[in-house]
């Protein structure tokens, strides 16, 4: 059952005993806490609520949604893990004030916020965003009239991949998976060894050719990498016969659901497909054949390697992201808000993510007069794909009709875009997705681009009233 507010309110009777800087927010949270008041934000939870929960029973209560929505804004505004977030939550006064939660409440466990964060999807997040952008338009706060976009890699939460690598990752999964069905299904007498010594012995081996740094190290890569592949083709026979006996069986121990069995037999499979595809990857390396698709990770495998051309880091492994900022005008130091992040696995051209962002535009009704991007936008499609929108489009290197100052101050705005993406990468911790897949991929940049809205807005209000109170 969803509660979008909670029952018990905030300020009690213990709280009038406080003194009265412990019962105000700092400055810079209580902008933010200002904007979450509106009861218009948290309409997508009940409507997103009501579509996967679909002609089921209600269940038990959650947890308070604006707790939980002001929660995830503190993890992602200070970079917290989830068990130091809520340790940090129990221990301050005003974090419990920003996020509802009374001084006899019980703050949420940090399981209960993490499973929900995968459980509500990354749809919920953008529909929050868009929200954000219609009270910031409705209450004229916001006037937008310029937008400059770019792209950058979320990188995936995965170590340097190998072949090698890969190869003592599968024979390690594969056992692990395999020996999982066995105590599920005592009748299965077919079992996978685990060869993580064997091809672990590779890799010392491997490791020691390198560093001699000598013609010879490539024939070296090449024979023990190939024989962690045939150890890792030894685990997917045994593999194969395993899954065909637990298919045959019925029996099963007590307490294990048919669920239970069938959901760790599905996963022993998938173990198998991307061993297979790691086997393939050998082989296509080997015989100078271009892979198509390359796997780089068992705990992340939609993750794909991103061709970046820069010297220090040529090549990154995640995710390309979109991030279209929105501003009011094109001066220097200009900040507005970030539409929805658009997002694909592997390297993607920048133009095929532009028209998923125009969408948004015409969405939010929103009208510009100049679009700026850089030289990685193919001019015909850029302009073809911002038509709709009617904004002028300033690509670095391409002719524009305006004067020479209007290109240098073009030039300069669209520069900001990369400031922009540094700083939410740093600050807010854009440039590497905890969560892992492309659903997750997405949902950690969604949270990040609505943090840093919320910020924008609460900074935004904060420079009017210093401007009042300064009149």
């Amino acid at each position: 059952m969803l509660r979008l507010t909670a029952s018990v309110p905030v300020d009690t009777l213990w709280d009038t005993l406080l003194p009265q800087p412990l019962r105000e927010l700092p400055e810079d949270l209580a902008g933010i806490d200002r904007l979450l008041d509106d009861p218009a934000l948290l309409l997508p939870f009940q409507q997103h609520w009501a579509q996967l929960h679909e002609g089921t029973p209600l269940g038990r209560p959650t947890i308070p949604m604006d707790t939980y929505l002001r929660v995830m804004v503190l993890k992602h505004r200070y970079g917290w893990g989830y068990e130091t977030l809520i340790h940090e939550l129990s221990d301050s006064l005003h974090l419990r004030r920003f996020c509802h939660i009374a001084l006899f409440d019980i703050v949420p466990h940090e399981s209960t916020v993490r499973k929900l964060t995968r459980r509500l999807g990354p749809q919920l997040l953008d529909e929050l965003i868009r929200g954000l952008f219609a009270k910031a338009l409705r209450e004229r706060r916001f006037r937008p009239r310029a937008l400059r976009t770019d792209s950058t890699v979320a990188e995936a939460d995965i170590r340097f991949p190998t072949d090698s690598g890969l190869c003592a990752d599968g024979v390690k999964l594969l056992a692990r998976a395999a020996r999982k069905v066995r105590l599920l299904i005592p009748t299965v007498r077919e079992k996978v060894r685990d060869r993580s010594r064997a091809v672990g012995k590779r890799l010392r081996a491997l490791g020691r050719s390198l560093r001699r740094r000598t013609g010879k190290a490539e024939g070296a890569v090449q024979r023990f990498t190939e024989e962690a592949g045939a150890q890792v083709r030894a685990s997917l026979r045994e593999a194969k016969r395993v899954v065909e006996a637990a298919r045959r069986a019925r029996s099963r121990i007590k307490g294990a659901s048919t669920h239970t069995r069938r959901r760790a037999i599905q996963y022993l499979e998938q173990t198998m497909a991307l061993a297979e595809r790691v086997v393939q990857q050998v082989r296509q390396r080997f015989a100078n054949e271009k892979i198509q698709d390359r796997l780089v990770s068992f705990a992340d495998p939609d993750a794909r390697p991103v061709r970046r051309g820069k010297l220090a880091r040529p090549n990154e492994f995640g995710y390309v992201v979109q991030l279209t900022e929105v501003t009011e005008h094109t001066r220097r130091g200009a900040r507005g808000l970030i539409l929805p992040p658009k997002l694909r696995p592997g390297s993607t051209h920048v133009n095929t993510l532009l028209p998923e962002t125009v969408a948004e535009l015409k969405g939010l009704e929103i009208g510009l007069r100049e679009a700026a991007f850089d030289a990685g936008f193919v001019p015909e499609q850029t302009q073809q794909a911002l038509a709709e929108v009617g904004a002028k489009v300033f690509i670095v290197g391409t002719p524009h009709p305006g004067s020479r100052r209007t290109r240098r101050r073009l030039a300069r705005y669209r520069v900001g875009s990369e400031g922009r993406i540094a700083h939410v990468k740093r600050e807010l911790g854009a440039g590497r997705s905890r969560l892992r897949g492309t659903t997750g991929a997405q949902i950690w940049e969604g949270w990040v681009v609505l943090t840093y809205n919320l910020e924008t807005l609460a900074l935004k209000e904060a420079g009017k009233q210093g401007n009042a109170r300064t009149r």
